[in-house]
């Protein structure tokens, strides 16, 4: 399998490549040239598998040019090995027709581990194999931080660069990945918000002449393709569970990169029968103003209770544009410039594509809260503020009340104690025991300006 640039500018690659790469020679991002296709039998003959069964099922096609199978399912039976349930992603029933899909499951308990569980052994058996060694660098506004340094911290070949937001983030989320303390992790806090952060790591990856020579940078963030690959398997995982083979599925996704929302849209494509896909946003609501006006636009980021979601520039976004606009890189590239400067109306084609697809809603702060207020007082269960927008978007997007409708509770909500107390219900979500003494652990991280040359400095110095 090839992959190509979204961009139309950039050589082809293969999996591995594309593994090392991140974003392509010419800005663009790298998706696959052309899916694989199951047919409804195919997919109804994966009933029953366990998850890391079903994920080799769909994604051997992705990786078989570079991986041979044997050691690809070895990979993926270690990379779900020590999620904490048997099920790895169990659905749990809200309402008649109203399922949660807990992904809170792994090691740093949000969405993100089962990407870069998977993603950390791709690199290390593929750098082992090339005797190389590397340096990753990424954003988080929270969950990718954590996930990517636990799914990396044993990897020989890797250094590991994680920017966050000072201040930004939640306490849980800070010290996941500061009191990680091998001497290959690094943890730098810059002083601004999460598009910075995004912004510095996408300058670094276009101009990587500060790094020693034979040494290249290697994205976690969903930039990379395999973390969007990761997460398709997923969709088919609730489907298969709620028969899919027998009737379609609607989700609600909680996103603010488009990486999560868009591994479902590819599912669709590669067969799943989806009904229906609900973009859930917060205050920063960037995604649900494209859907609604046409308009893609950076505006003020605002703080709130659902940090991973405080995005104001949606990377994955740029894929689906792709698509959108029939795999035409050249305008692709010049809507992209023009959106360096200015905001960007996408042609009316594309929006009547879009919103054949996907519904979106922006649900607020006190929204939320009240969510996550009612979902307890009515059912006993604790959503975390992301997993609270993502149920709120459904109950205001569901065209098909009869149809069963999944949301993706993407974090625990151990991890964000500030929206539980301000909900009211007088309780209190504790870690899991393997996390049970966060607070007592030694933190360690940078805090620098917001300013790529500082950043590239520090990065220098502990290399």
């Amino acid at each position: 399998m090839k992959y190509i640039s979204t961009r139309g500018d950039a050589p082809s690659l293969n999996f591995e490549e594309v593994l090392l790469t991140g974003l392509a020679s010419d800005g663009g991002l790298y998706v696959p040239a052309e899916l694989p296709s199951f047919s409804p039998e195919q997919i109804a003959s994966w009933s029953g598998l366990a998850y890391h069964e079903l994920a080799y099922e769909i994604l051997l096609p992705f990786v078989s040019d570079c991986i041979p199978a044997e050691d690809f399912k070895t990979i993926l039976a270690e990379t779900y090995a020590d999620f904490s349930h048997p099920a790895i992603a169990p659905l749990v029933q809200l309402d008649r027709n109203e399922w949660l899909l807990e992904l809170f499951q792994g090691p740093t308990l949000a969405f993100k581990d089962f990407a870069l569980q998977l993603l950390g052994r791709l690199l290390d058996y593929v750098l082992k194999r090339r005797n190389q060694r590397v340096v990753i660098m990424g954003a988080t506004s929270g969950d990718t931080g954590s996930a990517a340094i636990e799914g990396c911290r044993r990897c020989d070949n890797i250094d590991i660069f994680i920017l966050h937001p000072h201040n930004r983030v939640s306490e849980v989320q800070r010290r996941q990945m500061t009191t990680v303390l091998e001497n290959n992790i690094h943890n730098i806090a810059i002083e601004g918000n999460f598009d910075d952060c995004q912004d510095i790591v996408k300058a670094s990856f276009r101009d990587q002449s500060f790094l020693p020579e034979g040494v290249q940078l290697v994205a976690v963030n969903s930039i990379n393709w395999a973390r969007i690959m990761a997460q398709i398997v997923y969709y088919f995982y609730a489907s298969l569970s709620l028969g899919a083979e027998k009737k379609p599925i609607a989700f609600s996704v909680p996103t603010g990169n488009f990486g999560d929302i868009f591994a479902g849209y590819l599912a669709k494509k590669m067969g799943l029968p989806v009904g229906q896909l609900v973009i859930a946003t917060n205050k920063n609501n960037v995604l649900h103003r494209v859907m609604s006006d046409a308009v893609y636009a950076r505006t003020e980021l605002h703080q709130t209770l659902s940090p991973s979601m405080d995005i104001s520039v949606s990377s994955n976004f740029e894929r689906l544009m792709f698509d959108l606009y029939e795999s035409d890189g050249a305008t692709i590239n010049a809507l992209m410039q023009q959106f360096n400067s200015e905001s960007i109306t996408l042609n009316k084609a594309a929006m009547k594509k879009a919103r054949a697809l996907f519904s979106s809603a922006s649900i607020d702060d006190q929204a939320t809260c009240d969510i996550i207020a009612n979902t307890y007082n009515t059912t006993g269960y604790l959503l975390d503020p992301h997993s609270a927008t993502g149920v709120g978007a459904a109950r205001i997007c569901n065209k098909d009340p009869d149809q069963p409708m999944v949301i993706l509770a993407t974090a625990h909500p151990a991890k964000f104690p500030a929206a539980i107390e301000k909900a009211d219900i007088n309780i209190s979500a504790t870690v899991p025991a393997h996390m049970s003494d966060l607070f007592e652990r030694e933190e360690r991280f940078t805090v620098l300006s917001n300013d790529k040359a500082s950043v590239n400095q520090f990065m220098i110095d502990q290399l």
